[in-house]
């Protein structure tokens, strides 16, 4: 099999169901986001322990968003309950009890943390800007439901476990007047202060 087709070649792509629409159409750019964001979430899935928990919990969610991806190139009116791009509120409960699981064990600070505690913790909130990107595309689709309500739980799932990652439970040096530039990159009051104004 070719792995070019030239079908493309006038700017034009096929969905699920063989419907061609062109690339810049906003459902492809949906598709796209949910594509960088799988991408991002396996960039920080290199960065676990192989089969240890969160190795497990990302590919689980990478996985998911096959199914995501499915449903959203399947046009609104050819859509069915149950199908096989399905995302279903089993799916998005899943999400938030891992959030759940996560937020119990790290204490977290209420001020802004800045990406590069860690590789890991870096590759999560890459993820996570990614997944709000999609989020945003899924809106202006007008997607809504578990699709949406899914997309949006696994930007948080992604944001509490960069902050599991980068040992948030342990260390704490986000206190008002905190030399800039701490072991985590963290950003304090008085610097967020400061960009507010």
């Amino acid at each position: 099999m070719r792995i070019y087709t030239r079908h493309g070649d006038d700017g034009s792509t096929s969905l699920r169901v063989g419907e061609r629409v062109r690339k810049d159409d906003e459902r492809v750019a949906l598709l796209g986001d949910l594509d960088e964001g799988q991408a991002a979430l396996g960039l920080a899935r290199a960065e676990c322990e192989r089969g240890g928990a969160l190795d497990e919990l990302l590919l689980g969610v990478e996985r998911d968003l096959w199914l995501v991806m499915a449903a959203v190139a399947v046009p609104a009116e050819r859509e069915t309950a149950g199908g096989a791009g399905s995302v279903t509120a089993e799916m998005v409960a899943r999400l938030e009890h891992q959030i759940d699981e996560v937020k119990a064990r790290v204490e977290l600070s209420p001020n802004f943390s800045v990406p590069g505690g860690s590789r890991l913790s870096a590759a999560l909130d890459f993820a996570r800007t990614v997944i709000r990107r999609a989020e945003r595309a899924a809106v202006a689709l007008g997607c809504s439901g578990a699709l949406l309500a899914y997309v949006n739980r696994l930007s948080d799932l992604c944001w509490v476990l960069a902050r599991d990652a980068e040992g948030e439970h342990l260390v704490h040096r986000r206190t008002r007047g905190a030399p800039s530039g701490s072991a985590r990159g963290e950003a304090t009051d008085s610097e967020i202060d400061e960009e507010q104004r």
